[in-house]
């Protein structure tokens, strides 16, 4: 065997050591390279998902402005039908103020035109029975009036003295009037619906 023969046997080896050397890199590269990509697809998915949660987000945030918006416009209209409520109720109680004796008036008007029928008549009348028939009657047109509107006279003569309904003036020893008892009135006293509005000034008999 010459020196050359035994030259290239020898270099053989080292070459093809260096392909396998090569080849472990070339493979051991791609290795690396597929794990990058393997790696990089979580990330890529944790993306999307962080993405998909954000939109999902903001279409809460929209809903909730909505009805955010809603719940106010609804509040508005309350309140400014409140303040319609209030104001006509106002007008009412102010009208109701202003015009509560209207009816009491209409009722005592008849009343006023009686009596200046009966004034003009007593003028040129000239039988007093014919007067005093025309006074009993305006004085009972008057009651009549009062009555439907709750006032009611004050039980007095001849009842037994009540400090609630009656004021004593006097008392006197009065013949057939029980002691204790109203034996004369004079000035009558008046309820309204029940309620005291006046007390009757009696004489009380002892």
């Amino acid at each position: 065997m010459s020196a050359k023969q035994q030259t290239e046997k020898e270099v053989l080896p080292e070459e093809q050591v260096v392909e396998g050397e090569l080849l472990e890199a070339e493979v051991k590269e791609t290795g690396e390279e597929a794990g990058e990509q393997s790696a990089a697809r979580p990330e890529e998915s944790t993306e999307q998902q962080e993405s998909s949660d954000i939109d999902a987000h903001q279409q809460e945030i929209e809903h909730l402005k909505t009805q955010a918006q809603e719940s106010l416009d609804k509040a508005i209209r309350a309140q400014a039908e409140l303040d319609n409520v209030r104001k006509r109720t106002l007008r009412d109680v102010e009208n109701a103020h202003k015009y509560a004796l209207e009816k009491f008036v209409n009722e005592l008007l008849p009343v006023m035109d009686s009596m200046e029928l009966g004034i003009n008549a007593a003028e040129s009348a000239d039988e007093k029975s014919n007067l005093k028939e025309g006074m009993d009657l305006t004085l009972k047109m008057f009651r009549d009036a009062l009555e439907k509107f709750g006032v009611v006279e004050v039980e007095s003569l001849g009842v037994k003295f009540d400090p609630e309904k009656h004021e004593a003036v006097s008392m006197q020893e009065l013949e057939g009037a029980e002691a204790g008892t109203v034996g004369a009135v004079l000035q009558k006293g008046y309820t309204l619906n029940d309620r005291l509005i006046r007390p009757a000034m009696v004489v009380v008999a002892k």
